[in-house]
């Protein structure tokens, strides 16, 4: 009697693992914790602040669907100073996160049966969430060589008739990898050509380290109007579990998500935009103390990294993940089914580390480590790595 959609989805791995570990922890079992994607950071005194006196001063009845108009209008001056894509608040949607901005952009521009590309390795949710709006994931399989990168020749091959948006994600989750502006107009001038959206998930944009971040919106005005980009306040400002994102598109596409929000939530928490308008308005010096903090942690973690036999890694120029290659220890390592699900199960059970699997990922051969916590925890954690990968190589 259930709907078949629950057939073909499988649940959150990352989100799985984690509740694994609280289990483990209420148990009373110390585990080291590698694998969550939220910030070990705290929201911004200023914004939280911001957030009280709207509670305050009772800000807390029904508002716009697409979001506060303060508040897009602060997203529509951050996007054009940091961002350098002109938007007007009609074309921004607030939505409860960016998971749910995602969502609204694939109901508005796909129908059932439409293909949506989406390169290798992937967010875990992406393929899920276009299984449920039952249009069709297909994944494009990309070269480690160029850390995983799309390119338009690459992306060329994968169109069909049939192919309706790209998902691009950018900087990468779980890879780090960030594109120059050259590597994404290649790409961007294919789906011009053949007519297809660009679904921009640029939720990790802030945290890029060695490269200027470029948004696929600022490569012109053509190129903008095929573009619907994802953002939000979980990564940059720590937001995670007060669900906030929005998407910046043309108007024709910002009035369907609003038109199909309006009837889903009606608009994200009130709330949560008035902590994410203080963010935006004052918090720029705790983004940018966060970003060194993050740098500073992939610089050690690499270095760590380097020192381990049997392994390769992917080096990241964004976010605060590492994707480590064991396709040596596959080799040598006993499994039925999946490499990385039953390592990453045998790591947390004997040295209690959690890790996630490439496997959700897309990419059996490799491992997801989060650098969101304390240098004492990756490092440790990274030590019992060593010894487990030595154990299986004797």
């Amino acid at each position: 009697m259930l709907s078949k959609r629950l057939d073909v989805i499988t649940p959150s791995c990352t989100i799985g693992i984690s509740s694994k570990v609280k289990s483990m922890k209420e148990s009373g079992i110390s585990v080291l914790n590698l694998s969550i994607g939220e910030p070990d950071f705290n929201v911004p005194s200023k914004a939280i602040e911001y957030g009280i006196n709207s509670l305050n001063k009772n800000y807390t009845k029904y508002d716009l669907v697409p979001g506060l108009a303060m508040l897009r209008e602060e997203i529509c001056k951050k996007l054009l100073e940091e961002n350098n894509c002109n938007y007007s608040i009609d074309e921004i949607v607030l939505s409860s996160g960016a998971k749910n901005a995602i969502t609204n952009a694939l109901l508005v521009t796909t129908d059932p049966g439409d293909e949506v590309l989406i390169p290798k390795p992937y967010w875990v949710s992406y393929s899920e969430m276009t299984k449920l709006v039952n249009a069709v994931p297909v994944p494009i399989e990309t070269d480690k060589k160029n850390d995983f990168k799309l390119t338009g020749d690459l992306l060329r091959r994968y169109i069909t008739d049939k192919t309706k948006i790209l998902l691009l994600n950018n900087p990468s989750n779980p890879t780090g990898s960030v594109y120059s502006k050259e590597e994404l107009l290649d790409i961007a001038n294919v789906c011009l050509e053949k007519n297809i959206y660009i679904l921009a998930d640029e939720i990790y944009e802030r945290i890029c380290y060695d490269n200027q971040f470029v948004s696929v919106a600022s490569l012109g005005e053509d190129i903008k109007d095929i573009t619907i980009t994802i953002n939000g306040f979980a990564k940059s400002v720590a937001m995670t579990g007060l669900r906030l994102g929005y998407t910046a598109s043309n108007r024709k596409i910002a009035k369907g998500i609003s038109s199909i929000q309006g009837h889903l939530v009606s608009h994200p928490s009130l709330t949560s935009q008035y902590i994410g308008y203080g963010a935006l308005k004052y918090c720029k010096e705790d983004i940018n103390n966060m970003v060194k903090t993050y740098k500073n942690r992939r610089d050690l973690i690499t270095s760590k990294l380097d020192s381990i036999k049997y392994i390769d890694y992917v080096y990241p120029n964004g976010a605060f993940y590492i994707f480590i290659d064991l396709s040596q220890v596959s080799k040598r390592y006993n499994y039925e089914d999946s490499f990385s699900i039953e390592f990453c199960n045998e790591f947390l059970s004997e040295y209690k580390v959690a890790i996630v699997p490439g496997k959700a990922f897309g990419i059996d051969e490799y491992v997801r480590i989060s650098y969101a916590c304390s240098e004492d925890e990756f490092l440790e954690g990274l030590n019992r790595l060593e010894k487990f990968i030595l154990k299986i190589m004797k």
